[in-house]
């Protein structure tokens, strides 16, 4: 885990409830200024990366909105936190913003008083699907890395409570960290952790400063016996090279075939999501992040969309997509066979 240490926290009236009150406890030397909106920020004078390890804000989050998924979950929660201490050069959260430090909303019993309402209004019991055979899922963090929060707030851990406890509930999030305090917790498999995961020399160069995938591999069986459920999530899929994206995933599958008890076999699935990368996004990272853009901008084979938000998007050609989507599931057919996949898009 990265040694996240704050030089300046910036705060809401509104944020200094109990929960934010003991995250400044938390960062004694960190200079801390006040705030009109968590979300427009004043001028640091800071760096990309700077700006990521030395900043912390604390809000409240107003608009608790649920959104369905059905995908990695069921239903998207309303945020308990914004922004990520790594700096991965495809992160859709980055794209929406200027300058993106980690921002920690308090509210957190106003957040699941919310899920516990909007999970009670659904039909019980639920329909088996994909995202769960028993209990609605809710991904609690699509807009930052839970790993890392689970350090800085102890909301996080009242959140995983309030999810194990939950007769209808269950919680799911990606990550690209390894934070074994978290295996002090133990869930009873109703919290479900997807492990990112692309080959090695590839991570190394677009997921920045998160841990290597090694360790994030190493991690699943010691998650699994702290009573989470794993799942691992190829995402995003990048294609470069010409088949040599093949063989890379092909020796990632083996490392995990040969890390991976028989019981966590088992219980294992995975997701799979081709790359999206975004026309700003790209402008940026042609200052912060060039040799990553070789692998993300290759227009000969993408296509570009606007998505819901007007943002100028690419992705692969969709002819050459769904080859590559075979491709890819005809490589776990035969390296990992065990391995179900939930949804590949």
């Amino acid at each position: 885990m990265p040694d996240f240490n704050p030089s300046i926290i910036l705060y809401t009236a509104d944020s200094l409830n109990e929960k934010g009150s003991e995250v400044i406890a938390k960062f004694p030397d960190a200079e801390t200024l006040e705030i009109k909106q968590h979300n427009r920020l004043p001028e640091l004078g800071l760096s990309h990366f700077k700006t990521k390890s030395d900043v912390l804000v604390l809000g409240k989050l107003k608009s608790q909105e649920i959104k369905w998924s059905g995908r990695s979950s069921d239903f998207i929660a309303p945020s308990l936190a914004n922004g990520c201490f790594g700096g991965c050069a495809y992160c859709y959260v980055d794209r929406h913003k200027k300058v993106n430090p980690i921002t920690l909303f308090t509210n957190v019993d106003e957040i699941m008083t919310t899920v516990d309402r909007h999970v009670m209004d659904q039909p019980w019991p639920k329909t088996a699907n994909q995202t769960d055979p028993a209990f609605y899922t809710y991904d609690i963090g699509c807009n930052s890395d839970i790993s890392i929060d689970y350090s800085l707030s102890d909301g996080v851990r009242q959140v995983f409570e309030f999810y194990k406890a939950h007769p209808r509930a269950k919680a799911t999030f990606a990550t690209k960290f390894v934070n074994q305090a978290m295996l002090d917790f133990d869930p009873e498999r109703k919290i479900r952790i997807r492990f990112s995961l692309m080959p090695a020399q590839v991570s190394k160069l677009v997921d920045v400063r998160t841990d290597s995938i090694e360790k994030r591999i190493a991690a699943i069986n010691d998650f699994y016996d702290a009573g989470y459920e794993v799942h691992v999530n190829f995402s995003p899929v990048i294609v470069y090279g010409g088949k040599e994206w093949r063989s890379d995933y092909r020796e990632l599958f083996r490392q995990l075939d040969s890390a991976l008890r028989p019981e966590v076999r088992e219980q294992l699935k995975a997701e799979v999501i081709f790359l999206t990368h975004n026309q700003w996004q790209h402008q940026a990272n042609l200052a912060i992040n060039p040799k990553a853009e070789e692998l993300l901008w290759v227009p000969e084979i993408q296509e570009s969309k606007v998505s819901q938000y007007g943002g100028w998007n690419i992705r692969y050609d969709h002819q050459l997509k769904s080859k590559m989507i075979a491709i890819f599931r005809k490589l776990v057919e035969e390296e990992i066979p065990w391995c179900e996949i939930r949804y590949i898009f």
